[in-house]
């Protein structure tokens, strides 16, 4: 087991275990106990009551944060004759069809966060499936990565789009901004994403749905969040 800093330790020590923080009170305490010199990320974790093994109780989807991440992204589009110059046009960083599919696959080229595509290139695409899949970073259309819309797209990544996924264990997990944001920023985003999955429950999922919610900084520890007192 690694051992814990000092730094860690000491911040543990002024959150209560056991204790459920309203969500105004517990990003207070997650200002005063990081101590980081960088601005670290803020991050949010859902424990849901769901079964990822099961089709019907997938959740995945994304959304634009009131406040935006802090986080710059740089935006891929994969488009071919008027909607790759749409795309340069929004302000997409990369712009290209299949030879910059190729780049990707021969020379390993990943200096984007997100990709973005029209329809007509996934075929394309499906061929660096094992690729981009497991860094995340194959277009979906439930999280609007897929569309002919290639302004709004952009638009919506450069403005803080968020996507966020339930993992096999049922956990899911999204950054919601900076530790230099404002406390009301902050709480605002947590608010809009703990309403999107609390909309996303799917029919199929029994019992508790939020068994847990925590909020933590980069380095810091995590701080548990009364979910009956967030909307």
């Amino acid at each position: 087991m690694a051992k814990k800093s000092k730094r860690y330790l000491e911040a543990m020590s002024k959150v209560e275990k056991t204790k459920l923080y309203d969500i105004e009170e517990a990003v207070t305490l997650l200002k005063e106990v990081a101590n980081a010199k960088f601005d670290e990320t803020v991050e949010v974790a859902f424990r849901l009551g769901v079964d990822p093994r099961q089709a019907d109780q997938q959740i995945r989807a994304a959304m634009v944060l009131p406040h935006g991440t802090g986080k710059s992204q740089k935006v891929l589009v994969v488009a071919q004759g008027e909607k790759a110059k749409e795309a340069e046009t929004a302000g997409a960083d990369f712009v290209g069809g299949k030879e910059i599919l190729e780049r990707i696959q021969k020379e390993n080229w990943f200096d984007f966060d997100v990709i973005v595509a029209t329809p007509d290139m996934m075929a394309e695409l499906g061929k660096l499936g094992r690729v981009l899949g497991p860094k995340g970073l194959m277009p979906n259309p439930k999280t609007g990565t897929v569309t002919m819309d290639v302004t709004k797209a952009v638009n919506e990544i450069k403005a803080g789009k968020v996507e966020y996924r339930v993992d096999k264990e049922g956990n899911v997990q999204v950054g919601i901004g900076k530790i230099s944001f404002d406390n009301d920023k902050i709480v605002e985003n947590f608010k809009a994403i703990f309403e999107a999955i609390q909309k996303a429950k799917p029919s199929a999922a029994k019992g508790i749905y939020m068994k847990n919610v925590s909020i933590t900084s980069t380095m810091g520890p995590g701080i548990k969040i009364n979910t009956e007192t967030v909307l």
